[in-house]
């Protein structure tokens, strides 16, 4: 069997950091998440919630938008709140890479 005509617009492989971290805020919303630190994004982060598998990239600028992390991994707005008090101290500030 032929692997198909594929257009690859990238294709890299790169070492990356992960952080697994669990927690429960206290309106007692439980975050299993994966933090991966990597040198692509511009400096952000990719979050994913290990409970429903949404990932997103998120650096300080993306907290700062206004129902954000509540559309990008369903959330209350007090579920929001809470995590993006966590993510403050995640993501830190973004550092451009070439």
């Amino acid at each position: 069997m032929e692997l198909p005509h594929y257009d690859f617009m990238s294709d890299t492989t790169e070492d990356t950091t992960t952080r697994f971290t669990t927690f429960i805020t206290p309106s007692m919303k439980r975050f299993d998440l994966a933090v991966t630190t990597t040198n692509r994004f511009y400096g952000k982060k990719l979050i994913t919630d290990l409970q429903s598998g949404k990932t997103a990239i998120i650096g300080p600028d993306d907290l700062e938008q206004e129902g954000y992390l509540e559309h990008t991994f369903k959330l209350t707005e007090e579920e929001a709140v809470e995590l993006a008090q966590f993510l403050y101290f995640v993501v830190g500030t973004v550092n451009f890479t070439d």
